[in-house]
């Protein structure tokens, strides 16, 4: 387990409301395709393909590794997977900048009703290296949590086109 009760996190949540029933937002978000929803910024690589993945993404312990657009990539492996509630995952070895702030990141995705459409909430856990919280909570935060709703609405956005209503 890559985050304890005792572990002095750096969380950061974001939100996006779809019209699209949470059974259809958790069938598009949990085995979508990265690529198209993780796009460079200013600040940030996008995703630009997976490797290492030889089954779907639908089972615990399932593991792949996204490569990003700068040429690094990271460890992610399934944590949970509650469908069609939500599911977990932790972020290891990263490759880029990442690695000297954080030891890793759990990421969580939670499905929520809201009247015929859905609530998603995707939540980021960073555990960081010692003396880097302070980079991660302060600078990092407001950067990392506008990339995420971007991510977050192109997913929404997926799943709106591909609901078979």
């Amino acid at each position: 387990m890559l985050i304890t009760h005792t572990d002095q996190i750096v969380p950061i949540t974001v939100f996006a409301r779809t019209s699209v029933p949470p059974e259809t937002a958790f069938a598009v978000t949990a085995p979508i395709d990265l690529s198209l929803v993780f796009k460079a910024d200013r600040f940030f690589p996008g995703i630009s393909h997976v490797e290492k993945q030889h089954d779907a993404w639908d089972h615990v312990g399932m593991a792949r590794e996204p490569h990003f657009t700068d040429g690094s990539h990271v460890t992610e492996r399934l944590t949970e997977y509650t469908a069609p509630h939500g599911f977990a995952y932790e972020l290891t070895e990263f490759t880029n900048v990442l690695s000297a702030m954080a030891q890793g990141v759990r990421g969580e995705f939670s499905f929520l009703p809201d009247g015929g459409g859905s609530i998603i909430r995707w939540t980021y856990e960073f555990k960081p290296r010692p003396g880097r919280r302070w980079i991660l909570r302060g600078p990092f935060k407001p950067l990392w949590k506008r990339y995420m709703q971007r991510a977050l609405d192109r997913m929404a956005d997926v799943a709106e086109v591909r609901d078979p209503r």
